[in-house]
């Protein structure tokens, strides 16, 4: 489904440029309002905060649903993020080659948020044959929930869970990433506004890497994801 435009000010091709290159780029909003200063668009930096927070996830979920086909093997871990002075929880999963599969915000960091992100990674991505996971005793109830829950549907071979921390050190190069595009933002002052820019992050970071279509320019990916 696109995204309304309807009551901006400037053209939809300024807003998606300019909430791209925030998401892609270290740039900030004051460094964005002097870029499009020389571009001839005059905006002040609270306008451009306003559009990120709500364009930022433009074509998050068609993502979700146009990735190619995942490894059998998976990373699973979770980040840091500060709200508002707190921690909050950035899930995210991988296949062995590097490819993301899966995101989720989440306010806790229990058997109850593993077991829903392990739910929506599945759901996406088919089946794996192993999941890779640290020793947090929260993802690995998680993941045992999820095996019964196969089962009672009739999966006959559960997924073979792994923990080995050695072997999770590509999720864990992986999240430096978004981290290092986070990092000067100095925090979130809402969880609603920390999840729609953290997926467009994700979004800008999968685009980056190739996982949609190969050849055709990055904004031009995003455009296609988002309309």
């Amino acid at each position: 489904m696109s995204i309304s435009f309807k009551g901006a000010h400037c053209p939809k091709d300024v807003i998606l440029h300019a909430v791209f290159f925030y998401l892609r780029y270290g740039v900030s909003y004051r460094d964005l309002e002097e870029i499009l200063a020389e571009l001839g668009v005059d905006l002040d930096y609270a306008t451009l905060n306003l559009w990120v927070s709500r364009y930022a996830a433009l074509g998050a979920e068609a993502a979700r649903l146009k990735k190619r086909p995942a490894d059998c093997s998976w990373r699973m871990d979770e980040t840091y993020v500060k709200m508002k002075g707190e921690w909050v929880y950035l899930y995210r999963a991988i296949d062995k080659p590097g490819k993301t599969l899966d995101f989720m915000l989440s306010e806790r960091r229990n058997k109850a948020a593993a077991t829903k992100f392990f739910t929506r990674t599945l759901e996406t991505n088919g089946l794996p044959r192993k999941i890779v996971i640290d020793k947090s005793g929260a993802n690995t109830a998680g993941f045992t929930a999820i095996n019964k829950m196969l089962k009672s549907f009739g999966c006959p071979i559960p997924i073979d869970m792994v923990r080995r921390k050695y072997l999770n050190n590509i999720i864990e190069q992986d999240h430096r990433f978004i981290k290092r595009r986070i990092r000067p933002m100095l925090g979130f002052k809402s969880f609603a506004s920390a999840a729609s820019v953290l997926v467009g992050i994700e979004l800008a970071n999968m685009i980056r890497v190739g996982q949609f279509t190969p050849g055709l320019r990055k904004f031009q990916q995003f455009i296609q994801l988002a309309g």
